[in-house]
């Protein structure tokens, strides 16, 4: 009767001693924002042990096109520090389980505002692990497509394992893709920066060679004007 009770205290407590699985990570963030002139805006984001961050940003908007950025791990320490930069990339592995602060300032800046894009990626060593694992299987299905008879062992859940690296893979190529844009729209601000100030500077130009022929013309009639009074 002893032993029934102690196998089934071992059956109670086996599942509990077994090791928790880790939390996933929490998913990419992508924000779009204005930071007004002489102004410092902050942001938080929490992140796992034991993970990798990537953080990018780029400022397509404003004169000059530059910010200043810090990086700041949970514990308090100053992990990256720019200056009037307009773009950067860091990534930070492996993390500190807590709130990362990211701040942004415009403090530098009396007059313009700054349109500023960054974004955050987060990867588990979980994850990186499961990929290497898929490309060792992929070989190991090459090798077995070799052989009819081996390719029956083939799992539903290998190939669900697949296309969730497959997933992976597109939210990764979706990322640089929206990189990319934000390039773009930086150029493109810049360029119609540019073209707004070559139609005023040409405009400015082309009035004062207006006024300026002008009074060349008044100068010269002035040269030829006779202003002797005749008598009779």
């Amino acid at each position: 009767m002893a032993a029934r009770w102690l196998w089934l205290l071992a059956l109670w407590a086996g599942p509990a001693s077994a090791p928790a699985a880790p939390p996933p990570p929490p998913p990419d963030a992508e924000v779009t924002f204005v930071l007004p002139a002489g102004r410092r805006e902050c942001f938080y984001q929490g992140a796992p042990g034991n993970a990798s961050l990537e953080a990018e940003y780029q400022v397509i908007g404003g004169a000059g096109l530059d910010v200043d950025f810090s990086l700041e791990s949970p514990s308090g320490l100053l992990l990256v520090s720019e200056h009037r930069r307009s773009d950067g990339a860091h990534t930070v592995e492996p993390t500190e389980a807590g709130d990362y602060k990211l701040c942004f300032d415009n403090s530098f800046s009396t007059i313009s505002e700054k349109l500023v894009f960054f974004e955050l990626i987060f990867d588990s060593a979980q994850e990186e692990e499961e990929e290497e694992e898929e490309e060792e299987e992929g070989d190991g299905w090459a090798a077995a497509a070799a052989q009819p008879e081996d390719a029956l062992d083939v799992k539903i859940e290998d190939i669900k394992e697949s296309i969730e690296t497959m997933r992976s893979r597109l939210e990764r190529s979706i990322q640089m893709q929206t990189l990319l844009r934000a390039f773009e729209a930086r150029d493109r601000n810049l360029q119609e920066s540019n073209l707004g100030r070559v139609n005023f500077w040409s405009a400015v130009n082309l009035a004062v060679l207006v006024v300026v022929a002008f009074l060349q013309v008044c100068l010269l009639k002035s040269l030829f004007e006779d202003k002797r009074t005749v008598r009779t």
